[in-house]
């Protein structure tokens, strides 16, 4: 079992003493393994007293240079690909108001520097090469149409070597001239992409049944457009599900027009602006089309490797392009959500079936800015009732408008998660949500780190931090006076899952000095910066994770030797995935697994399938789940900070299975051996008191066993050294009966396939009975939260009205942390990239934005470590309630209360509170003059 000592050298000496001229190895075997493992993923340094790791396992391939991200590898790299590289870019407009008429390269033929290939939608057209459905319609703008939007794509040059397409590349860079536009038509109208409506309308008593939610019966759908704007049922008390829900949203808003004279009612307008995600790696594939075997081999930095296949597989199969064999090769990347249903790997695929050699398409900095994913730009009217009496909320409505751009990627999802999301850690008795996404001649706009809650939930936090102050309250007190109390229900009607502990994080946050201490600090800090306004906020809010349709596969195996090989459907987009889930091993096993693979896409081992799961039904799943190798859902994509608690689920099932079918048969015959039952005997041993110590499985005073020895003993007695899982959440798990040895079992998976130790193949374990959530349990829209509270200390500058950052303190409640360093990391990072949506990042959406091929770092502001606090900045995380508790995902909450935290400061120092982020200096200082400070 061991890998060690297999190089990609090996790979390829291994293919061609087997005669094989074209072969990538499949899945679980030592060559794929070396293609990208080898040398990258490092076995973990265990301490087994403090039951930590000493770095990731990246850690040594990242610091040294090793190539471990997909823009890193080029042919040569490849084994058994053509050596030379060959090179790709595409060409796109800077106008969306004319028709485009085609392409002037005459720059390039006076230079020499045409291209190899040039390719157009007419060259795709005339081989059959569409656009997979999920991005829409036209990878290239075919000649005579209106661009969609701002820097759409019209042509893909290919060259056959770096130093042509490097200098053709420069030659057309920044000409717009280039493209030829015809008569003028104005921008494209079209209907949104999506909306969202949701109503609750909660009793009394928030314990009791609600009298209206989207969980207890329905989402609102629209009944169509008119002129691009939405619109709604007939209200009607007694009609259907929608004419009733319209019902409630008219008697909420007749309320809110005239509302009691105890009530306070706030009207507000919020905006959060565009941004780019700024990730590390910029997109990137490499591919090699080889038509004499009718197979394409794909290297891609994507969150999905499942999806980037599917669309590959709809988008060549359907060409005139005859494809066989498709060897994809996803690599670590890193996104924050900008290469989720990215559509840069299909241009790569196209450059790929467009030449005979190996093609590289990879964005640099400009070309990242001009088409990569963007975070949604949200327009929010917050209207919120609040009793002057009990300081508590009443109502709430709350109309949203996210742009998404000129391509829907994952709009659908972001609006109906931001505009859900809204309540953070406040409980809203009444409520209204209304979201639309809109299609505009914007950059796409897609699933960025937030997810749509970091501009709802900010501004919503913000509106109640204004609100207390206008009914003179403590503005901690009066968020603790709204908490979401344990057992409540959030706006769909649903409970989440477990305690709420946001109120726990917040009083911690606002014990410490920061905040406790803030009027003493202001004293000290401006008495020695005179010409600064010293300031201070707070805030808290509690984000979901997941999805609502999460799915992974993990496989688990101990060799004869003891050592401990572990695969995972997940794929590391640089939070430490990769790491956490071999950590996870440990539980189960007294170490890490020795060996770790990620991002497989093909499971043989036990091949679950997704037929006909689109538009599901309940009546339509009660069907298919009859088919015991069914599921709603096949694998899930690295994102909605879904790895720490979903991933780790199913990671963790299968390592208990493996211990309870496998290890622990095999200690209780060595502690059963000899007279009498042997040392066991005298003793009440159970399964649940076993622990794994230095010396190895103990339990109840029984003598340690190494994994070595139990290891042995699994092999002489046949038993259980494999596991292939396969789990399923909607917003709860799948449990399904298996019958394991003579045991029937009921476990909280819906797939599993076993490995005996005299069987060199898995066996199909197929379950006896499924218990999948209901359809209906879509509507909860989400119910796992980790909560996060943030204190910041900003200094203002009383003469230029610039905002500095000078300390900043959090507080997470996160579950049982598994690897605490990588919390630590994505606390940090997660704060320096709220701060800079606070203060710093904007991008225009339109003409004078990102599309126009103009933006690199020389004009977007990422915030430097010296605008983030980075030597004074602090962070705590509360306690587990116990040792039982499941982590939970938090890389996306993280970086959220820092923003409305700052809005609070800013607001408390100024009198003032701004609606819209980024904040800048010339506002802030309009604002001092205008309040004479």
């Amino acid at each position: 079992m061991s890998q060690r000592g297999f190089s990609r050298r090996d790979f390829l000496r291994t293919m061609v003493i087997g005669g094989v001229t074209v072969y990538i190895a499949p899945p679980f075997s030592l060559a794929h393994a070396a293609l990208f493992d080898n040398g990258i993923l490092q076995p973990p340094v265990w301490d087994s007293k403090t039951h930590t790791v000493q770095h990731r396992l990246d850690a040594f391939a990242k610091a040294t240079g090793e190539k471990v991200f997909a823009f890193d590898i080029r042919a040569k790299d490849m084994p058994n690909w053509p050596e030379k590289q060959a090179y790709a870019f595409v060409v796109r407009v800077t106008q969306a108001d004319k028709l485009y008429e085609g392409l002037d390269l005459s720059l390039l033929q006076e230079n020499d520097l045409m291209p190899d290939k040039l390719i157009t939608a007419a060259t795709m057209e005339a081989d059959q090469v569409k656009l997979p459905s999920f991005f829409g319609d036209d990878l290239l703008l075919p000649e005579g149409k209106t661009p969609a939007y701002l820097g759409q794509a019209v042509a893909m040059l290919i060259y056959n070597d770096f130093a042509r397409y490097r200098f053709a590349k420069e030659t057309l860079q920044f000409k717009d001239d280039i493209i030829q536009y015809g008569k003028y038509t104005g921008f494209l109208e079209r209907d949104p992409w999506c909306t969202y409506r949701g109503v609750r309308i909660g009793a009394d008593n928030p314990l009791s049944p609600d009298i209206y939610s989207a969980l207890e019966y329905s989402t609102i759908s629209r009944e169509g457009y008119r002129k691009y704007i939405p619109f709604w049922p007939e209200a009607d008390k007694g009609g259907n599900l929608d004419e009733k829900g319209m019902y409630y949203a008219d008697q909420l808003a007749k309320e809110m027009q005239n509302p009691p004279e105890d009530w306070l009612v706030l009207d507000r307008t919020f905006y959060s602006q565009s941004i780019d995600a700024s990730a590390m790696e910029p997109c990137s594939s490499n591919g090699w089309y080889d038509a004499e075997t009718k197979s394409l081999h794909f290297v891609v930095a994507d969150q999905s490797a499942m999806d980037v296949k599917k669309h590959i597989i709809e988008m060549v199969k359907a060409s005139k392009y005859p494809l066989e064999k498709l060897y994809l090769h996803p690599c670590t990347t890193v996104g924050y959500g900008t290469k989720g249903g990215a559509i840069e790997p299909m241009f790569g695929v196209v450059a790929s079936l467009y030449s005979d050699l190996p093609v590289r398409f990879a964005n640099n900095r400009y070309e990242q800015f001009q088409s990569g994913i963007k975070r949604h730009a949200f327009t929010m009217r917050y209207q919120l009732a609040v009793n002057k009496k009990t300081a508590k909320i009443e109502s709430f409505i709350g109309n949203f408008i996210a742009n998404g751009g000129g391509r829907c990627n994952y709009t659908p999802g972001v609006v109906t998660v931001g505009a859900t999301g809204v309540q953070g850690i406040y409980y809203i008795p009444k409520s209204d949500i209304i979201a639309e996404g809109i299609a505009s001649r914007a950059v796409d706009a897609g699933s960025v780190r937030g997810f749509g809650t970091l501009q709802s939930m900010t501004a919503f936090d913000t509106l109640l931090d204004e609100t207390a102050k206008l009914l003179q309250k403590d503005p901690v007190e009066f968020r603790l006076n709204n908490l979401m109390q344990s057992g409540m229900k959030n706006t769909q009607g649903a409970i989440p899952a477990g305690m709420m502990r946001g109120g726990e994080a917040l009083k911690a946050c606002a014990e410490h000095p920061l905040w406790k201490e803030r009027e003493a600090r202001k004293k000290v800090y401006e008495a020695k910066h005179p010409g600064k306004i010293f300031t201070t906020g707070i805030s808290c809010t509690q984000k979901d994770f997941g999805t609502g349709n999460e799915a992974s596969f993990a496989k688990i195996e101990i060799s004869p030797e003891g050592e401990i090989t572990f695969w995972h459907s997940g794929l590391e987009i640089g939070s430490g995935m990769e790491t956490s889930q071999t950590v996870l091993c440990a539980k189960w096993f007294g170490v890490p697994a020795h060996h770790s693979h990620f991002a497989l896409t093909e499971w043989p081992d036990l091949p679950m399938n997704t037929k006909d799961k689109h538009h599901l039904t309940q009546e339509k799943q009660d069907k298919l789940q009859e088919d015991p190798l069914w599921t709603p859902e096949f694998s899930s994509s690295t994102g909605a900070s879904n790895s720490a608690y979903y991933f780790s689920h199913v990671t963790s099932e299968t390592g208990r299975i493996l211990f309870d079918y496998g290890i622990w048969p095999a200690a209780l015959s060595i502690w059963t051996e000899g007279i009498g039952g042997g040392q066991a005997r005298p003793l009440t041993v159970r399964r649940e008191d076993a622990r794994w110590t230095d010396a190895g499985l103990t339990a109840d005073g029984l003598q340690p066993l190494t994994l070595q020895q139990l290891a042995k003993r699994l092999y002489e007695l046949n038993g259980l050294v494999g596991v292939v899982a396969h789990g399923y959440n909607r917003w709860q798990w799948a449990t399904a009966d298996f019958k394991i040895k003579d045991e029937v079992v009921t476990v909280p998976l819906d797939g599993l396939s076993l490995k005996w130790a005299n069987n060199a193949q898995y066996e199909i374990n197929k379950r006896l009975k499924v218990n999948y959530p209901a359809v209906q349990r879509n509507n909860a829209a989400v119910t796992n939260y980790t909560a996060v509270a943030a204190a910041v200390e900003l200094a203002i500058d009383r003469a230029s009205g610039e905002i500095e950052v000078i300390n900043h303190h959090s507080v997470l409640e996160c579950g049982n942390m598994i690897v605490p360093d990588l919390v630590s990391s994505q606390m940090q990072g997660g704060v320096a990239m709220g701060i800079g949506h606070a203060l710093y990042e904007y991008l225009p959406l339109y003409e004078d934005g990102p599309g126009n091929g103009t933006w690199n770092f020389n004009r977007y502001h990422l915030p430097l470590a010296s605008e983030v606090a980075v030597w004074e900045q602090t962070a705590e995380v509360l306690l587990p309630l116990s040792d039982t508790d499941p982590p939970k995902g938090m890389a996306e909450v993280a970086m959220i209360p820092i923003v409305s935290a700052i809005t609070n400061a800013v607001a408390a120092g100024t009198g003032h509170y701004f609606y819209h982020h980024p904040i800048r200096p010339n506002e802030v200082l309009e604002v001092l003059n205008e309040n004479n400070l």
